[in-house]
């Protein structure tokens, strides 16, 4: 992977954050609690949202037996091997996929160490956006992770807008799941990874496209976190993962750019029929429990899933086509900074990790 400009480093602040509150509140939370009870049980009580913990990657917790496996880490080829840049910065690198160059927006958490296996995030745009648009408002940039963030190739419809695979506006004959694989070979191949963590997010049609990475590389992608997501045919019942797949999913209840009850017309589905696949997949427990998070959000449950898997849904009351806690405008729409999106999602997927079985190495010691 070659790279593009000049490291820059990443700001130690992003831009000043918009505050708006939805007009009907009380209205909102009725229609979320509403929506999901064809799913959920009785709303459990009230109880305060923690504060997130963001821990260094060398010192999650190392107990855990999700998917059924020990959490010690699966060591890539990169091992061991200088990185292109520095930590703490991020850079447009380039490589190749189907015969045509693609961009990825790669950052290096402060502290990079090629002598220590390192979570790795995969961030997909909304259409129209870039991977480095995509940095600025989301605050992914703080996570203890190499973080990837791919550019979409120029789709059909108006303007010249980047888009994803799955979209009806995405560009003919590209296979973006090649990509993903392609980026992941890449980055295994020059960085010191763990090859049982890694992780997919996204904004709206990059959102949507991290739903179709759970269904085609399942053995590759340990859990996925949409938001906002535009989820066009994502609902089908040819999803067919290998393994249960953890799923944390953010999604406004007043977003008018992909509606939280859905669109027939446009291929759409209720967010809470898209939910419930996914709970079905996974095999958890039909009641969950739903928490009065903040004033704004409400965050549903779904454990007792197969294999240690858990879905979380994550619904912010009167919220638009936004990512929670931007860090500068992301969508139009009523922004909840009642939560980081990135802290909460990092607090779900950070102790998720792939079966040994599935993960991928040239470093014999790591199965040792």
């Amino acid at each position: 992977m070659s790279t593009t400009t000049a490291p820059q480093p990443t700001p130690a602040a992003h831009g000043a954050r918009r505050r708006r509150r939805p007009a009907a509140l009380v209205a909102a939370l009725a229609l979320a609690l509403s929506g999901l009870a064809g799913l959920a049980g009785p709303v459990g009580p009230a109880t305060a949202a923690p504060a997130p913990v963001l821990p260094d990657a060398a010192t999650t917790p190392s107990g855990s037996t999700t998917q059924g496996s020990p959490s010690r880490p699966v060591r890539s080829a990169g091992c061991g091997t200088a990185p292109g840049q520095q930590p703490g910065t991020s850079v447009l690198r380039t490589l190749t996929s189907g015969g045509r160059e693609r961009t990825v927006q790669l950052h290096l958490p402060d502290g990079y160490r090629a002598d220590r296996a390192w979570p790795v995030v995969l961030v997909f745009h909304g259409r129209g956006n870039t991977g480095a648009g995509t940095e600025a408002f989301s605050g992914l940039d703080a996570l203890p992770a190499v973080v990837a963030y791919g550019n979409g190739v120029v789709g059909t419809g108006d303007g010249d807008r980047q888009a994803w695979e799955g979209a009806p506006y995405s560009a003919p004959g590209v296979d973006d799941v090649a990509y993903t694989n392609d980026l992941l070979d890449t980055l295994e191949a020059e960085l010191c990874v763990d090859t049982r963590r890694v992780y997919a997010t996204g904004k709206s049609n990059g959102a949507g496209f991290t739903a179709i990475l759970a269904c085609e590389l399942s053995d590759r992608v340990a859990a996925i976190a949409p938001v906002a997501a535009a989820l066009y045919g994502t609902g089908h019942p040819t999803c067919a993962p290998e393994r249960p797949v953890p799923v944390i999913d953010f999604h406004g209840t007043a977003d008018a750019t992909i509606p939280y009850g859905g669109d027939a017309d446009r291929g759409l589905p209720a967010v809470r029929d898209w939910v419930g696949g996914w709970v079905d997949r996974d095999g958890c427990r039909p009641r969950p429990r739903v928490e009065q998070t903040a004033h704004d959000v409400t965050t549903t449950r779904w454990t007792g899933c197969r294999a240690g898997a858990e879905v979380t849904h994550v619904a912010v009351l009167g919220g638009g086509h936004t990512w929670p806690g931007e860090d500068s405008y992301s969508g139009g729409g009523y922004a909840t900074h009642s939560i980081e999106a990135h802290e909460v999602m990092w607090e779900f997927l950070r102790d998720e990790r792939l079966p040994l079985r599935f993960a991928r190495t040239t470093d014999t010691e790591a199965r040792s």
